[in-house]
């Protein structure tokens, strides 16, 4: 029989854990809480915008710069780690700087462990908008990362971006490579994959995660675990019957509205032309008005419309014949 664990060796084992779990997090931070992409407002203009030396608008340099490593505004280190030795003075603003990245645009402090690390591991090295294909450089939002294919996004294409990713290719959840229902989902392909043909000898599996895709070796999710659903067709390709000329699906479609624009236009010039003949008829009209109105008096000069209200009736005689 196995001893039983006593307090102090469950404590122990549980901090051991808890130690493993915290070097593993290191790693793993969020794109968000990066110092580097950082949310900064400008001291002048005001305008929010992603930490950086310089404003995007007005370039104008901050009274407060904040490290893109370890994310400090005032140097209070006694020690050794500080290229500039400053013992007993606590450097502020400019005084703290040591470089500027070129991958994320912001301030690196003075000290040895920012200036020799940073480059190397700045999350915003490659970071360009999937969408509209801009760096860090050529606009003034944050970074974000994609929750289902783990691109990089801008501040503007963002939500647009993760409402119509988990959007197949396909028509159907079936395998790309035979006719079963595919298990697992690659949300950078935008395919599904059954148990056999997503194993791939190029990518290997690590224990304890998805297998990855066997295309692009990103990380696979489970089809039934996500709310995905197939490319939808606003006018499908089955839909659309063969025509006088034999075309079908999509090129019925553009075809049949050229012909209803062609048609709406012919009916414009239609209009158009029996809108001018009208103002030819009125112009005509205009012209001849003295003559139409001496004959419009001759012709009811000698109407006699009898015993009326306006001929008062008492003085009204009637011609005798």
């Amino acid at each position: 029989m196995p001893k039983k664990k006593t307090g102090a060796r469950k404590k122990a084992e549980n901090r051991r854990e808890r130690e493993k779990q915290i070097r593993a997090s290191r790693a793993n931070i969020d794109l968000a809480k990066h110092p580097c992409n950082a949310s900064m407002e400008c001291d002048k203009c005001q305008r929010r915008q992603k930490n950086r030396a310089f404003c995007y608008f007005c370039n104008s340099v901050q009274k407060l710069p904040i490290c893109a490593q370890c994310g400090k505004t005032k140097c209070m280190m006694k020690s050794s780690d500080c290229v500039i030795k400053h013992a007993g003075v606590y450097s502020t603003g400019l005084a703290m700087v040591g470089a500027i990245c070129d991958f994320c645009e912001a301030w690196v402090c003075h000290g040895r462990k920012c200036l020799s690390t940073h480059a190397c591991i700045c999350p915003l090295a490659d970071a360009e908008c999937i969408e509209c294909e801009r760096s860090v450089w050529d606009h003034g939002g944050r970074i974000f990362a994609c929750s289902f294919c783990h691109n990089f996004l801008c501040e503007d294409d963002q939500f647009e971006h993760q409402a119509s990713c988990q959007v197949l290719e396909a028509e159907t959840f079936k395998c790309v490579s035979c006719n079963r229902l595919g298990q697992h989902s690659c949300l950078r392909c935008k395919a599904c994959f059954c148990d056999d043909h997503v194993r791939s000898k190029v990518f290997k599996q690590e224990k304890g995660k998805e297998p990855p895709c066997p295309k692009c070796g990103h990380e696979t999710q489970q089809t039934k675990d996500l709310s995905m659903s197939t490319r939808s067709l606003k006018f499908g390709r089955q839909t659309g019957g063969e025509d006088a000329d034999g075309a079908s699906g999509y090129d019925a479609y553009w075809k049949n509205l050229s012909s209803s624009k062609a048609a709406d236009a012919g009916d414009r010039e239609d209009d158009y032309d029996e809108y001018e003949a009208e103002d030819d008829d009125e112009d005509d009209n205009d012209e001849g008005g003295k003559d139409s109105d001496t004959e419009a008096t001759d012709v009811f000069s000698n109407l006699n419309l009898g015993r009326t209200y306006a001929s008062g009736y008492a003085h009204y005689e009637e011609p005798e014949d």
